[in-house]
């Protein structure tokens, strides 16, 4: 079984080279043939350079793809489209994975039940979430730290894993299509939901994931994201993109899907979370609802700007 790893970059020169000798430092059988490609998503710094010294060091190991189209999810297809393993295996840029990451998070995939794996993305030792913020359980917000800690023993996800730790089939690329473009990190945006929502695709399709706690990967957590700002705006973006994933779906009785979706939030979410938000008792339950007051507000607004577009665009048929 060949494994591909694909790591997507852009603007990162500087944090790089400790994903890099993380995933140069694998431990795998000798008999595991594996590659690397490291996917440049048209960064401006050093990057090109970077990654080339890997190349150099590792020739028949590392290898460099250009892709110029922006997207993170025009990154990873381009990554999908050069690996040559029976899976691949995907990672970011600003995470160190440890020694038996790759090793662990595909084994499982010799078992022809699964068709993916996601592994465990912790914080840094020593980090401390702040006393609003509630990572784990029902009121986990660990999305906006790309945090994934589903626990110690192995199972099926019943959940989608996050693409800083996560490996798939590529039959699976191939039954079920790349990533979707209109999702996924671009630029500064923070519209993503490209890995979950190919995940999801899966599960809809009645294949099996699995959860694979020993597979680690370290992530760090810099000081701006730790800001209710950036959690507020990562949810409203995360309501844009639950919207954007659905299909286009018929009319009923003459009435465009978005519109009935808009009543609905507006009469029945949109007041229960703002009072759930208003009234909760601590800290972290004020704080989870508020999140899921913007992710609603989120869903309102790009089911605004669907109407809109679809109705310009009856018009212009017409």
């Amino acid at each position: 079984m060949k494994i591909s790893v694909v790591l997507c970059t852009f603007n990162r020169c500087a944090i790089l080279p400790s994903a890099l000798d993380s995933i140069a430092a694998q431990q795998l059988p000798d008999t595991v043939a594996w590659e690397v490609i490291v996917v440049d998503n048209n960064s401006r710094d050093q990057t090109r350079g970077v990654v080339e010294k890997y190349c150099a060091t590792y020739p028949v190991r590392f290898r460099y793809v250009l892709e110029t189209q922006q997207g993170l999810s025009r990154a990873r297809n381009a990554g999908i489209s050069e690996a040559t393993g029976e899976v691949i295996a995907f990672t970011d840029d600003d995470v160190v994975a440890e020694p038996t990451w790759l090793q662990n998070l595909t084994e499982s995939l010799r078992d022809e039940r699964w068709a993916g794996a996601g592994g465990r993305i912790v914080a840094p030792s020593g980090f401390k979430p702040p006393p609003w913020l509630t990572l784990g359980g029902d009121m986990d917000l660990g999305g906006p730290l790309a945090l994934f800690d589903l626990g110690d023993a192995f199972g099926e996800l019943k959940r989608a894993p996050y693409g800083a730790n996560m490996a798939f089939r590529r039959s699976m690329f191939e039954k079920y299509g790349g990533f979707r473009v209109d999702l996924g990190r671009c630029g500064s945006l923070l519209l993503s939901g490209e890995d979950t929502e190919f995940c999801n695709r899966l599960l809809a399709g009645s294949e099996h994931l699995c959860y694979v706690p020993s597979a680690v990967v370290h992530h760090p957590v810099p000081p701006d994201r730790l800001q209710k700002k950036y959690f507020n705006n990562w949810w409203f973006e995360f309501g844009r993109g639950r919207v954007i994933e659905r299909r286009r779906r018929p009319p009923v009785l003459g009435v465009r899907r978005e519109w009935i979706s808009i009543l609905n939030l507006l009469c029945r979410l949109l007041p229960s979370r703002a009072m759930r938000w208003l009234f909760a008792p601590t800290a972290q339950q004020r704080f989870y609802f508020q999140c899921q007051l913007s992710l609603t507000v989120g869903e309102l607004a790009q089911n605004y700007r669907v109407a809109l577009e679809r109705g310009h665009e009856r018009e212009v048929q017409s």
